[in-house]
C-alpha cells in the first residue's frame, strides 16, 4: 500500500502568528482572518458542523453532484484530460476531494489545508480507502497566497475549492486567488462552491444551529487565542452571534452578508503578552471561516479575473437557485454551472 506524503509549506511561527491575531485584536474595529479558527479542535467542529441539519451548503453541494456529477466529470476531462490531478483547496477531512474519485479517476490528490496535523489523520484514513492512489498533503496558509511545487500538480490540473469559501474574502482578495488558482490549474480547470442570497432566516439559521455547534467552534478561536497569545478570555463571558448585515455587499453584487461574530457580554480585559490591556469591545468581528458572503447570482463572474477565468455562458436553474457550483475553463472553453434548490 502507497503511504501518503506531507509537505509543509506553512512557514509563519509562532511569533509572526501570534504578532499578527494581537494586531488584529488591537485594531479598531478588532478583527481577525478565518484561519485563526483552525486549530485541530476548531477543524473537527467544523466538520461536524457539515453535518448538521441547518447548515445547507454541505448537502446542497453533494445533492448538485449527484444530479450532474457525470456532466461535470466530463466537462473537467475535456480541459484535464483523463485521470487529472485534483488539488483540494481548503481540504480538511478530505471527504469532498474523495467524493470526486469515482467520477474522475485521478491519478494524484493534492490536499491542501493550513492544518496540516489534522490534513495527515485524514490521508491516513484515506489511504487505507484507496491504497493505491498517491496522495499529498500540503500543508499552506493559501489565504496569504497559493503557490504549489509544478512537480506535485503537473499541467492541466483540476483545482477543487467547495464550501464558498470563496466569499470568505474581500473582492480584492477573491480576484487575487482567483488568479493564483488559474496559475496552479495550468491549463487545467476550476471547479468551485458558490453560496447565493437567500432568505434570512435561513441563513441565520446556518451559522446559528440549535445544537450550539456553530457557537463551540466560534467560541473555540478563543480558547486559540489564549494559548496564542496568553491572553486570559474567559468564555462564560462571551457568546455567538449570528448577523445578517444588509448594508454589506459581496463582490459588489449581493444585497447583505451572513457574519458570524463573538460578542462580549462583560467588559473584562485580556492582557496582551508585553502591551497594554486589550478592552475586550461590544463585538469582535471575525472574517470567520464558514460564515460566508453569500453572493448574487453573476457576482463571482464580476469577480474572475479577466486574463484567465471567461463568463458563464451556460446556467441550469430548474428551481429556484440557492447555491452554484461553478466548472471555470480557460479563455476560449465553455463554463457549466449548476444550480440547487434548498430542502
Amino acid at each position: 500500500m502507497a503511504q501518503p506524503r506531507l509537505l509543509q509549506l506553512h512557514s509563519a511561527t509562532d511569533g509572526a502568528s501570534a504578532a499578527e491575531a494581537a494586531a488584529g485584536l488591537l485594531a479598531v474595529p478588532s478583527s481577525l482572518p478565518p484561519k485563526y479558527f483552525y486549530d485541530a479542535q476548531g477543524s473537527r467542529l467544523f466538520d461536524a458542523i457539515t453535518e448538521l441539519s441547518e447548515y445547507y451548503p454541505t448537502r446542497t453541494e453533494a445533492g448538485i453532484f449527484a444530479a450532474h456529477g457525470i456532466a461535470i466529470a466530463d466537462a473537467v476531462r475535456s480541459s484535464t484530460g483523463p485521470s487529472p490531478v485534483i488539488v483540494d483547496l481548503g481540504a480538511g477531512n478530505c471527504a469532498k476531494g474523495a467524493a470526486l474519485f469515482p467520477l474522475l479517476a485521478p491519478s494524484r490528490y493534492v490536499a491542501v489545508d493550513i492544518s496540516a496535523d489534522y490534513l495527515a489523520t485524514a490521508l491516513a484514513q484515506l489511504q487505507r480507502e484507496h491504497p493505491a492512489l498517491d496522495l499529498m498533503g500540503v500543508g499552506l496558509d493559501f489565504s496569504s497566497q497559493l503557490a504549489l511545487p509544478v512537480e506535485l500538480t503537473g499541467s492541466r490540473a483540476l483545482v477543487f475549492y467547495p464550501g464558498s469559501s470563496i466569499s470568505n474574502f474581500d473582492p480584492a482578495g477573491a480576484l487575487t486567488l482567483l488568479s493564483q488558482m488559474h496559475t496552479v490549474a495550468a491549463g487545467g480547470a476550476l471547479l468551485i462552491g458558490v453560496d447565493l442570497v437567500k432568505a434570512i432566516d435561513v441563513l441565520e439559521a446556518a451559522y446559528d444551529d440549535a445544537l450550539g455547534v456553530t457557537a463551540a467552534f466560534n467560541l473555540n478561536l478563543l480558547r486559540h487565542l489564549n494559548r496564542l497569545l496568553g491572553t486570559d478570555f474567559d468564555l462564560r463571558q462571551w457568546r455567538h452571534v449570528a448577523l445578517f448585515q444588509p448594508r454589506r455587499v459581496a463582490h459588489r453584487n449581493a444585497p447583505g452578508v451572513a457574519s458570524g461574530s463573538v460578542g462580549s457580554l462583560a467588559g473584562r480585559r485580556a492582557p496582551l503578552r508585553g502591551r497594554r490591556a486589550h478592552p475586550h469591545r461590544e463585538l469582535l468581528q471575525v472574517d470567520a471561516g464558514g460564515f460566508c458572503w453569500p453572493v448574487a447570482p453573476g457576482g463571482l463572474r464580476r469577480a474572475s479575473p479577466l486574463d484567465g477565468l471567461t463568463r458563464l455562458v451556460r446556467r441550469v436553474r430548474r428551481c429556484r437557485l440557492i447555491y452554484s457550483a461553478q466548472l471555470r475553463k480557460p479563455a476560449g472553453t465553455s463554463l457549466r454551472t449548476a444550480g440547487k434548490k434548498l430542502r
